[in-house]
C-alpha cells in the first residue's frame, strides 16, 4: 500500500479525479460558454486546474496534522491534477466546444441568400450531423433554450453523431499518446528539457506544499496579483473603484494616419500571470518573441508604405507562421536522430532494456500509431474524404501538434497560432481546386479540431509524463488513467454543453458560444465551391521563406553562441500566440536580464517563488470571480482578453 501511495495511481486519487473531472468540466462550460468571463483553458498552464490543486493542497496540509491517515501523497495529489488537466483539454476553448458550434450549423443558418443547402448539404455525411430542419425542436431548442434536453425526442438524436466524432477524437488522442511514448525519453531524459510549465504544479506538491506555502516571497508575489485581480474585479462591478489595469491597453487611436493605421491590432498588457510563466522562459526567447512581434509591425507598416498591402493579405501572416511551424516540426524530428536506433533495437528485440521503463513498449506505442492512423484515414474515406487527401491532410495536424509540444515542454510557451491549419495550407499551395467538392467539405467539416491549438491535449500528455517522472509515479499505470480521464471527461463534456445550451440557448443566452466557427467552416467553404481560390506566388513564397529563415535561425543558434534569435519566437510572433503577451512577455525579460547581469543566478532562485507565486495569485482571484459570477448571475472581471 505504501508503494502505491508513492506511486501515486491509487484508487482513492483516481476516484477523487473522476469525482473533480465533472465540477472542472462544468465550470469551465458555464464560464467559458454561458458567460465569456474566464478564458483559462486558452493559456499553456490552465486556470481552473491549477486552482483546484491549490485547494486540494491546502485541504490536505489541514488533514495531515488532523487526519494524516487520509492525506493524499505528493503522487495522489499529481495524478488528480493531472485528470482534471486532461479534461479541460477536450472541454476547452478550442475542442469540443467548438464541435457544438460546428455540428448543427449549416442546418440553422442555412439561407437563400447563402445557398448552403444547394452547395454542400449533400456532401455533408449524415451520420456526422443531425441533418434537421431549422425549426425541428432538436435544432431550435439548442439555439434558442427553454428545451428539457432529458426528453428522449431530444437526445436521441445526438447519441449517433457523437458517438462517431467520440471515436474520431479519441483515436487522434491515442496517437498522440504513442507518439508522446516515443520521443519522451529522448526530449526528457537525453536532452533534458526544462518542462516550464509544470513548474507549478510541481512546488504547489513538494513536500506537500509546506516549503512553498511558508515562503514569504511567494506570498509577495500572490499578493501582488491577488489585489490587482480583486480591484480590477471590483472597478468592474462599481467603477468608482479605483483599479490598476494589467489588462490590453490598445494604442491604435494613437495610430491614426496611413502607413501606422495599416497596424490592426496593437495592445500592452501587464498580465501578473504572463509576466510569471514568462520569467521561466530562456532570455533568447523572450527576447525572440518581443523583438519578432516588432518585426512583424514592421512588416506591417512597410507593405502599407509602399502600397504592398492594397487588395492582398501582405504580409501573408498566416503563410509564415504555418512555415515556421512546419519547421520547428522537421527539426523536433531530425533532432530525435540519435535516438532512432534504440527504437529500431526495441522494435525488434522483444528483451530490449531500452523501453522497460517506458509508459508502454515502443512495439505497442508504433503499431497502436499505425492502427489508428488506419482508422483515421478509414473514418475519413467513410465521411468522404478521399485517402491521398486525408493522409495529406492529418500528417499536417499532427506535424502542428509535435511542433507544438516540442515549443511547450522546451519553452512553455502560449501556442495561439490562429489560421494555421491543414486546411488552410493545402489550399493555399495547391488551391481549392485542386480537391473535390468532397474533399473541401470534409476539411472544412474538420475544421473545428485545427482552428486554433491552445488547449490541445498532446502537450498536456507529455507534461503529464514529465510530472510522474519527478514524482516517481509509474507511467504505466497512469497510462490507464490517462485514456479513463479522457473516455470519461468526453461523455461529461458533452452533456456540459448540451445541457447548458439547451436550457440558456446556444445564441439566446450564451455568450460564449462559438456560432462563429461554424461561419468560418462554411462560408470559406461555400466561397470556394462558388469561386474556387487560385494558386498565388506570394503566400508560396512567404511560407517558403518562413519556412528556411527558421532552419536558418535553429542552425545558427547552435553553431554560434553569440546569435540572439530563437526560431520559436518567430513562429510565435507571427502567428499571433504574442498579440495578447507580447508586453507581458517584454517586462518579464526585461527583470530576468537585469537579475542574471547584476545578481546572478542566486538572486535569480531567490526571485522565483515571487513569480509563482503571482501565477498563482492571479489564478486565484481569476478562479473566484469565476465563481462568484454565475452564483451571483452576473457578469464579472476575468483576468484574461
Amino acid at each position: 500500500m505504501l508503494e502505491m501511495a508513492k506511486r501515486g495511481v491509487t484508487g482513492r486519487a483516481v476516484l477523487l479525479g473522476l469525482l473533480l473531472i465533472p465540477v472542472n468540466v462544468f465550470w469551465v462550460t458555464v464560464v467559458e460558454v454561458k458567460w465569456y468571463s474566464l478564458d483559462g483553458s486558452c493559456l499553456p498552464l490552465f486556470v481552473t486546474p491549477v486552482f483546484i490543486l491549490f485547494l486540494l493542497v491546502s485541504l490536505n496540509l489541514l488533514a495531515r496534522r488532523l487526519l494524516p491517515r487520509f492525506a493524499l501523497s505528493r503522487g495522489e495529489l499529481l495524478v488528480v491534477y493531472i485528470m482534471v488537466a486532461l479534461s479541460e483539454t477536450l472541454a476547452g476553448h478550442d475542442m469540443l466546444q467548438n464541435l457544438m458550434g460546428t455540428i448543427i450549423h449549416p442546418y440553422r443558418f442555412a439561407t437563400p441568400e447563402n445557398r448552403w443547402e444547394h452547395l454542400f448539404f449533400h456532401y455533408l455525411p449524415p451520420w456526422l450531423t443531425l441533418p434537421l430542419e431549422k425549426d425541428h425542436p432538436v435544432i431550435k431548442g439548442f439555439y434558442e433554450g427553454n428545451t428539457n434536453l432529458y426528453d428522449p425526442d431530444i437526445y436521441r438524436p445526438w447519441l449517433k453523431p457523437l458517438a462517431a466524432w467520440s471515436a474520431l477524437i479519441f483515436t487522434l488522442i491515442f496517437m498522440m499518446l504513442c507518439l508522446n511514448v516515443l520521443i519522451r525519453r529522448q526530449w526528457t531524459v537525453n536532452e533534458r528539457l526544462t518542462y516550464p510549465i509544470i513548474q507549478l504544479p510541481l512546488e504547489l506538491t513538494r513536500e506537500e506544499g509546506v516549503s512553498f506555502f511558508r515562503n514569504k516571497v511567494m506570498w509577495a508575489g500572490f499578493a501582488t496579483a491577488f489585489v490587482l485581480g480583486a480591484l480590477g474585479g471590483l472597478h468592474h462591478l462599481y467603477p468608482f473603484i479605483p483599479a490598476v489595469n494589467v489588462k490590453q491597453t490598445d494604442l491604435r487611436p494613437y495610430l491614426t494616419t496611413r502607413p501606422w493605421n495599416a497596424i490592426r491590432r496593437l495592445t500592452v498588457s501587464f498580465y501578473p500571470f504572463m509576466i510569471g510563466l514568462a520569467f521561466f522562459l530562456p532570455l533568447d526567447l523572450s527576447f525572440s518573441c518581443w523583438f519578432f512581434f516588432v518585426v512583424r509591425l514592421a512588416q506591417i507598416v512597410l507593405g502599407a508604405l509602399m502600397g504592398w498591402d492594397r487588395g492582398v493579405d501582405f504580409p501573408y501572416l498566416n503563410e509564415q507562421g504555418a512555415g515556421s511551424w512546419l519547421a520547428l516540426a522537421l527539426m523536433a524530428i531530425v533532432g530525435m536522430r540519435p535516438y532512432w536506433p534504440k527504437i529500431l533495437q526495441a522494435l525488434l528485440r522483444w528483451d530490449s532494456p531500452v523501453d522497460r521503463e517506458e509508459p508502454m513498449r515502443y512495439r505497442w506505442a508504433v503499431l497502436g500509431f499505425w492502427a489508428g492512423a488506419a482508422f483515421v484515414l478509414w473514418f475519413s474515406w467513410r465521411a468522404g474524404m478521399s485517402l491521398l487527401v486525408g493522409s495529406i491532410f492529418f500528417t499536417l495536424y499532427l506535424l502542428l501538434s509535435l511542433a507544438m509540444t516540442r515549443v511547450r515542454a522546451e519553452l512553455g510557451t502560449p501556442h495561439e497560432i490562429y489560421f494555421v491549419n491543414p486546411r488552410r495550407i493545402m489550399t493555399v499551395v495547391a488551391g481549392s481546386e485542386a480537391f473535390s467538392n468532397q474533399d473541401l467539405s470534409m476539411m472544412s467539416f474538420y475544421y473545428w479540431f485545427n482552428r486554433c491549438y491552445r488547449c490541445h491535449p498532446m502537450p498536456n500528455q507529455l507534461e503529464a509524463f514529465k510530472m510522474a517522472e519527478s514524482a516517481n509515479i509509474s507511467s504505466r499505470r497512469l497510462l490507464g488513467v490517462f485514456l479513463l480521464a479522457t473516455l470519461f471527461s468526453m461523455v461529461v463534456t458533452y452533456w456540459a454543453n448540451l445541457h447548458l445550451c439547451y436550457a440558456e440557448g446556444a445564441t439566446a443566452k450564451c455568450r460564449g458560444f462559438k456560432s462563429w466557427l461554424g461561419w468560418e467552416s462554411f462560408n470559406q467553404l461555400a466561397s470556394w465551391l462558388q469561386a474556387p481560390q487560385e494558386v498565388l506566388p506570394a503566400p508560396i513564397t512567404a511560407l517558403s521563406a518562413a519556412f528556411l529563415f527558421t532552419v536558418v535561425c535553429q542552425t545558427m543558434r547552435r553553431r554560434f553562441l553569440w546569435w540572439p534569435f530563437h526560431p520559436a519566437g518567430y513562429a510565435l510572433a507571427v502567428s499571433f500566440a504574442m498579440d495578447y503577451f507580447w508586453f507581458a512577455v517584454f517586462v518579464a525579460w526585461l527583470i530576468k536580464a537585469v537579475i542574471l547581469r547584476y545578481g546572478g543566478m542566486r538572486l535569480y532562485r531567490q526571485a522565483m517563488p515571487f513569480f509563482l507565486g503571482a501565477i498563482l495569485g492571479d489564478y486565484t482571484i481569476g478562479s473566484l470571480w469565476a465563481i462568484i459570477g454565475p452564483a451571483a448571475n452576473v457578469l464579472t472581471y476575468k483576468i484574461f482578453i
